[in-house]
């Protein structure tokens, strides 16, 4: 979630998901995956209600919607959580535009780890090897959670501008 662009009535989502990074997140052996989802869940339902409140016929853009809060939380060790089960039956997307980013540009972009938090790689600290096996994993996860949508895959793109053209080309397929 981007706190930058949550309005001053939204200003409590951004500071749950602060805290779940800061303090709940690094401490997996005091809290458990349960509690962890729990707290999680407040942003799922967050988005599902902003969402509910769209006008039923306009196409809404929802970044990883609870996609990826769901695959870190399955990854957590929460697969089990009947809250997983309940934000499957949020209302559904009619399209997932997926942009696949390899690991290796991620870590980059994260300046090598240092902007990492504790949600985006295994083990203690930042390192290549744990960061690219989660990310690999979360990828797994997250296509395992949308198999059943209809999904375009935008492989990676060299600056931001032919990404965002393919994303415009996609949206206007589907709802042009």
């Amino acid at each position: 979630m981007d706190d930058g662009r949550l309005s001053p009535e939204h200003a409590l989502i951004g500071r749950l998901r602060r805290n779940v990074v800061k303090d709940v997140a690094p401490y997996r052996s005091t809290w458990s995956a349960d509690f962890f989802t729990t707290l999680v869940q407040t942003a799922v339902v967050h988005l599902r209600d902003q969402l509910l409140r769209t006008d039923a016929g306009s196409p809404v853009v929802v970044d990883s919607y609870y996609y990826k809060l769901l695959a870190k939380c399955r990854l957590a060790g929460a697969a089990e959580s009947p809250l997983l089960a309940w934000w499957r039956t949020f209302p559904r997307p009619a399209r997932v535009i997926y942009l696949d980013v390899p690991p290796e540009t991620t870590w980059q972009r994260s300046h090598r780890g240092a902007d990492l938090n504790v949600l985006e790689h295994y083990g203690p600290r930042p390192a290549w090897d744990g960061f690219r096996r989660y990310q690999t994993d979360l990828a797994k996860v997250m296509r395992d959670e949308v198999q059943d949508l209809p999904v375009t895959v935008i492989e990676e793109m060299d600056r931001p501008e032919p990404t965002a053209a393919a994303i415009r080309e996609v949206l206007a397929h589907e709802f042009g």
